[in-house]
């Protein structure tokens, strides 16, 4: 059978889930079996026939037979399980008020409170350094709903906004009303973290968070070296700082 580039990845990236990999090995061999088809020649088959030959009843037909046995995909943003409820694994209340709401990430840096009642409860890559730390309180984003109630209404002050991965597109008609931004997911080059720099907002990307509650006030370490491409390639940087507040009187 046909030998794919992707098999011998020079980056050694490794799965993150059985069903992860299940689905890539599918699709892998899905473009094997049309290029051996198509002749082994790899140049006229990608710019070629491949458009005629592989199409969206081809991934349909992978994701029916993955799902068959059970598995549900994890999802990285909420709007995916609202969306499509029958594919990936279920969500806790993902309602924008709900008192439990909150990304509870395995591998959060998260302690004890101190004397002042100020506790560590996660980190993140900050996206640009600032003289000081934001401070706000910490509003959930995870669906279409709350930005149009605040695109209608306003963004309530001192928001500092945690949103997942459907963060930059989802969150742009409002996001320079936000006083800070903790996204857990992306890097300091997405999407999301170019449109903060340029409004000039406090942003911390690849967020792990735990136990932070809608609602509650949060410090988030804007004074942090920004993490550099540098850093991501060799795996060096320290990461910036998410503290849960005590609660205001």
């Amino acid at each position: 059978m046909a030998k794919l580039y992707v098999d011998t990845d020079k980056y050694g990236d490794r799965p993150r889930s059985v069903l992860v990999e299940a689905f890539h090995n599918a699709v892998k061999d899905l473009v094997r079996r049309k290029l051996d088809e198509c002749g082994g020649n790899w140049d006229s088959f990608v710019f070629g026939r491949s458009y005629e030959m592989i199409g969206a009843a081809d991934f349909a037909e992978i994701e029916r037979k993955l799902l068959i046995s059970g598995q549900r995909f994890a999802w990285s943003a909420l709007i995916s399980v609202t969306e499509r409820p029958d594919v990936y694994a279920p969500a806790i209340d993902a309602s924008p008020g709900a008192s439990g709401l909150g990304f509870e990430h395995p591998e959060a840096v998260a302690g004890a409170a101190d004397l002042s009642g100020r506790a560590q409860r996660g980190v993140g890559d900050n996206v640009v350094k600032y003289p000081n730390n934001t401070t706000g309180t910490a509003r959930y984003v995870h669906s279409s709903a709350r930005v149009l109630d605040w695109l209608a209404e306003g963004v309530p002050a001192d928001t500092i906004a945690l949103i997942d991965d459907c963060g930059g597109t989802l969150t742009a008609p409002i996001l320079e009303q936000f006083k800070g931004v903790i996204c857990a997911g992306g890097t300091v080059r997405s999407h999301l973290g170019i449109l903060t720099r340029e409004y000039g907002i406090p942003c911390l990307m690849n967020a792990k968070v735990s136990g932070i509650k809608e609602g509650e006030p949060v410090e988030m370490e804007s004074s942090a070296a920004a993490k550099t491409t540098e850093d991501y390639q060799h795996g060096t940087g320290a990461a910036a700082r998410i503290w849960r507040l005590p609660e205001r009187r």
